[in-house]
């Protein structure tokens, strides 16, 4: 039986350029899709943050770009707690999963200081 479930992850970018955002959304979802044996048709929805100082290019454009056309996608960005980490693609996918499928939650690069436990 499949059920609903989340998927949470994160990674830095070194720079405030459509590239480099476009290069670490792209490692993230390859990585999670991976790490999750997801196939996009199971995927319900995508949410993508970034800190305020990332505004040089939405994380979903290289989502469409990699083939999901098909999936909701949605961008917004994240709030300014001081002394946050910077530079940082936050993401959470809502996927249909086995019911016992161990989720794999990825935080990659500098966001990995964000959940050491996983």
């Amino acid at each position: 039986m499949e059920v609903v479930k989340g998927i949470r992850g994160a990674i830095t970018v070194t720079e405030n350029s459509a590239e480099a955002i476009e290069e670490q959304t792209k490692k993230l979802l390859t990585e999670i899709f991976l790490q999750n044996n997801l196939k996009k048709e199971k995927i319900i929805s995508i949410f993508f943050t970034l800190t305020p100082d990332l505004n040089a290019q939405f994380p979903a454009t290289a989502a469409r770009k990699a083939g999901l056309t098909e999936v909701p996608l949605l961008c917004a960005q994240e709030i300014a707690v001081p002394g946050s980490l910077k530079k940082v693609i936050r993401i959470l996918i809502l996927t249909y999963l086995p019911e016992n499928q161990k989720v794999h939650h990825l935080y990659l690069e500098g966001a990995k200081v964000l959940r050491p436990d996983f």
